[in-house]
């Protein structure tokens, strides 16, 4: 017969785990703690090792420079300089001072690197700004904060200038060049600097009805009243502004001098005393381009014009600006090149208060030659006298050398 032993265990009682199996599971534990601590470790090290170099972000954000692409040089900066500045305050200043001083390249060099821990970075370097104004070199530093797997470039206006701050400005100033003269074989003035007298409106003291004082100035000057409030209503105008309207003839020196019949002077001199009856009107001399010998010789001397967009882009790089002159006809176009000048230009950081505080650059200007013809000036308006009711062309020569002495197109 067959014999069951029966075993009993109380609820109190655990039953016994063979000897060393948890001890074996703790260590597999804290073994797998620690692989996990050591792989975090290496992950880390890898990112922080893969990271961008400072360097190739500072050359980036030179090339985003000269491209002018002032969003991406905002993406290289460093989170909390993000922080510090916003994107639209960024691209003003840049974009301000930049196409201010007409930037058209720069060239980065670094210097030296200097990575002074895991978490930042200086790169010293030099820079070449291609302006306006010519070049302008600068030794610099920028610093750089390791970031998650790459560095952020450390804003500061010093970026830009090494001796600009925050509250420092990038001033522009030209200097104009003098259009050289046109002259005829005596030395005498066919085409040259003068003096006019500008009409313009300063709002704040207009009437406060001025409908009636638009209407009659609008009158005096022959021109629209429509054209008056187009160019009171620019942004730029101020209750204190001079708001140009119109160029009119100088008439007290001209008639002296015997520029202007005595009619036409005293007729001018009527004019000014009736602009300065209307509210609001101001004149104030102005430089123009003065032709003494006016239509007798117009068709020889040619004229010229404000420039044009079109202009601009086909004389791109050759000096010409939104208030540039520029030859139309005859002499004047012929020898634009030898005529213009060349305006000088200044670059330099001014503080808060206007204090000059460093020139980084400077052009001087270089005024337009002097044109001499051959053309007698007094045989030319005796001809034009001559033929002026009759449409024809004459020519007066130096029989012996050929040189032209008037040339006369009624």
């Amino acid at each position: 017969m067959k014999q069951r032993v029966l075993c009993f265990v109380s609820k109190g009682e655990k039953k016994k785990k063979p000897y060393g199996v948890g001890r074996k599971r703790r260590h597999v534990g804290r073994y797998c703690v620690f692989l996990l601590a050591g792989l975090g470790m290496v992950g880390l090290w890898w990112i922080l090792g893969m990271a961008e170099p400072p360097q190739e972000r500072l050359l980036a954000y030179a090339e985003a420079l000269k491209a002018g692409e002032y969003e991406t040089m905002y993406g290289l900066l460093s989170a909390s300089s993000q922080e510090q500045i916003s994107l639209e305050a960024f691209q003003r200043r840049n974009q301000n001072i930049f196409e201010g001083i007409e930037l058209s390249d720069c060239t980065l060099t670094i210097t030296s690197v200097e990575k002074q821990d895991w978490t930042a970075a200086k790169v010293s370097y030099e820079m070449v700004y291609e302006t306006a104004g010519g070049p302008i070199s600068c030794s610099n530093a920028a610093y750089f904060q390791r970031q998650w797997g790459s560095y952020g470039l450390v804003w500061q206006d010093s970026l830009i200038f090494p001796s600009l701050t925050a509250t420092d400005k990038v001033q522009v100033l030209t200097k104009k060049a003098k259009r050289g003269r046109i002259l005829d074989r005596n030395g005498t003035v066919l085409a040259g600097e003068g003096m006019a007298t500008s009409v313009g409106l300063v709002p704040g003291k207009m009437a406060e009805q001025p409908e009636r004082d638009l209407e009659k100035l609008a009158q005096l000057l022959q021109i629209s009243v429509e054209d008056i409030q187009k160019k009171l209503s620019a942004s730029w105008v101020k209750d204190d502004s001079f708001v140009p309207i119109k160029t009119i003839e100088k008439v007290d020196e001209k008639a002296l001098l015997g520029f202007l019949p005595e009619e036409k002077a005293l007729e001018n001199q009527l004019l000014q005393e009736a602009l300065l009856s209307v509210d609001g009107v101001k004149l104030t001399d102005v430089t123009v381009r003065e032709y003494p010998l006016r239509e007798k010789a117009s068709h020889l001397t040619g004229y010229v014009q404000t420039v044009t967009a079109e202009d601009l882009e086909e004389h791109e790089g050759e000096g010409y600006t939104a208030d540039s002159v520029i030859g139309r006809s005859g002499v004047e176009l012929l020898y634009e090149a030898e005529l213009k000048g060349e305006d000088g230009l200044t670059i330099q950081v001014v503080t808060e208060d206007g204090a000059i505080k460093e020139v980084l650059a400077e052009k001087p200007k270089v005024d337009g030659k002097d044109i001499r013809l051959t053309v007698d000036s007094g045989l030319q308006a005796t001809l034009y006298e001559l033929f002026s009711e009759s449409e024809s062309a004459s020519v007066a020569l130096n029989p012996e050398t050929g040189e032209v002495l008037a040339l006369v197109s009624t």
